[in-house]
């Protein structure tokens, strides 16, 4: 059974980045939502891509992956995509990038 959280929220994710805590973060979004905001450092990997660009994560296997979409809901369903396919440290961004502008950096444009 895999003990490892499905989603983390913002406030959370801002302290574990805070504390240099070794997190790749992943962002399912579409390439022209990413133009709007993006969070540094994402890795940009749409959704409608994974399953051809999967492979582009076999170097993170083993790392705690955070997905993020705008909401939460194309995030939830690529981390459980992801923990289907043996990545087993995989969560999503409950609330996507619009809650991490909404609650962590009022500065980020949303949309």
């Amino acid at each position: 059974m895999n003990q490892h959280p499905l989603e983390i929220d913002v406030a959370t994710l801002r302290d574990r980045l805070g504390a240099g805590d070794d997190l790749f973060l992943l962002d399912c979004r579409e390439p022209h939502e990413h133009e709007i905001v993006s969070l540094e450092p994402a890795l940009l990997l749409p959704m409608s891509e994974l399953t051809e660009r999967v492979g582009e994560l076999e170097p993170q296997r083993d790392r705690e992956i955070v997905v993020h979409c705008h909401h939460g809901g194309r995030s939830l369903r690529v981390a459980m995509w992801l923990r289907q396919r043996g990545f087993e440290r995989v969560s999503s961004l409950a609330g996507g990038i619009d809650a991490w502008a909404e609650q962590i950096d009022p500065s980020l444009p949303r949309y």
